[in-house]
């Protein structure tokens, strides 16, 4: 285990600026997700982080070694981090025992050295040792890549979206599966990202990049109930947003279409948007608040309902259970649960 410091770090490609003074820590033992839309930099940044590629400023310290910095490039392989692509990488000739120990002194290759241990901790039975990665699903194909960068127990483990070429099904299974055998040797581990619900399920702390700066760093249900911008609310998940106003003397309570509602912190504003996740709202028999019901998409164990308000002039969109959902036409009472974000309108 490792802890991993970055601090003001930039990165350009051929003039353009991609990281602009990233901070970043992550402590000892800690799966950190790095969250960030197509483009972000994400993989610029575990790039650098591996010493694949040189930051034009700024450091990166492992264990407070600096590895990156000012006259400092430490070559990637003298690093200790272990690196799963996304498409896992594996080489066809080789038998999937061959390809764990690849990067192994000769001798411990021979040896085989943890294969059946390395097998057991990613969920592959022992037997798998001899098959070809060809002969493997697109899953564990890449449990056998977690392996591969286990086996010389680095410091630090960096995971390059390596989950994003599975289906959904196979997806969930492989990511448990991969999150039990990281937590199991209780390795500090990076894991870049664009998948919004793969971030805030495995991630002990989620750390979102935004047009190459670190906007916000913190627990996943921090990330999703407190997100710092609008834009940040959009993306980390599905998010209503409607006018409001502070109220006067009360810095803790907003109006809105849907009432008087508390808010998660302050905001030094008199107009703002009021930020509600879906599932904060509540179809009731009580509710003060009525809205006529104008679509609705069934999934089975949910269902979208789209609504039009009578206190609003837009339409807006919630998610109710799958087994009572209100039907197109019918007028409804709305009410809010918990505490909600706003943001100074622009």
């Amino acid at each position: 285990m490792s802890e991993l410091r970055v601090t003001s770090l930039t990165k350009s490609f051929d003039g353009q600026p991609v990281l602009h003074g990233v901070d970043l820590s992550v402590e000892k033992g800690t799966l950190l997700a790095l969250l960030g839309p197509s483009g972000s930099g994400k993989t610029t940044l575990l790039r650098v982080l591996c010493g694949f590629e040189r930051a034009d400023a700024g450091t990166v310290e492992i264990d407070g070694v600096r590895v990156a910095g000012p006259g400092v490039h430490v070559p990637s392989e003298a690093r200790r981090i272990g690196y799963v692509p996304q498409e896992g990488a594996l080489f066809p000739h080789l038998s999937v025992a061959d390809n764990i120990v690849f990067g192994l002194p000769r001798a411990q290759r021979r040896a085989r050295y943890r294969v059946d241990e390395l097998l057991a901790l990613v969920g592959l039975p022992a037997a798998y040792g001899d098959r070809a990665p060809q002969a493997l699903s697109g899953g564990q194909q890449q449990r056998v890549a977690l392996a591969r960068a286990l086996a010389p127990s680095p410091s630090l483990v960096m995971l390059d979206e390596p989950f994003s070429s599975l289906d959904a099904a196979l997806r969930i299974e492989t990511r448990e599966a991969v999150a039990n055998a990281l937590a199991a040797t209780g390795a500090t581990a990076v894991l870049v990202t664009h998948d919004q619900a793969e971030a805030l399920s495995l991630g002990r702390e989620v750390a979102v990049l935004w047009r190459g700066r670190l906007v916000q760093t913190d627990t996943p249900e921090a990330v999703y109930r407190r997100p710092v911008s609008r834009e940040l609310a959009s993306f980390v998940g599905d998010a209503v947003i409607v006018a409001g106003s502070t109220l006067p003397g009360d810095p803790m309570h907003v109006r809105c279409e849907f009432g008087i509602l508390p808010i998660a912190r302050p905001v030094a504003a008199n107009d703002v948007d009021v930020m509600i996740r879906p599932e904060q709202i509540r179809i009731t028999d009580q509710g003060e608040v009525h809205a006529t019901v104008e679509k609705v998409v069934f999934y089975g164990h949910d269902a979208s309902v789209m609504l039009r308000s009578t206190a609003g002039s837009h339409s807006v969109q919630i998610r109710v259970a799958g087994y009572s959902y209100p039907r197109v036409g019918e007028r409804v009472g709305l009410s809010v649960e918990g505490d909600v974000v706003a943001y100074p309108r622009a």
